[in-house]
């Protein structure tokens, strides 16, 4: 993994951030110390985020879902039972 000192890191941010989103991560330097390593988002968020549907098949929703407790919503909105 390359690795870039800060000055040069922000002499030409704009490419190496074009060269990080494709895949070629690299790490900044002060004074010869690692800093920070610079890695495409993507493979980040693919890694941590949820899939959609994961509990398919675990729970139910019931029919009448949307209209559970409307008496007593439209009485808190409306103040009428």
């Amino acid at each position: 993994m390359q690795t870039i000192n800060i000055h040069e890191a922000k002499t030409h941010l704009s490419r190496l951030v074009e060269d990080a989103a494709r895949g070629n991560s690299f790490i900044i330097a002060k004074a010869g110390k690692p800093m920070v390593k610079v890695v495409p988002l993507a493979d980040e968020a693919a890694s941590s985020s949820h899939k959609t549907g994961f509990m398919a098949g675990e729970i139910t929703v019931p029919d009448d879902f949307d209209r559970i407790s409307s008496s007593a919503i439209i009485e808190l909105f409306e103040g009428k039972p």
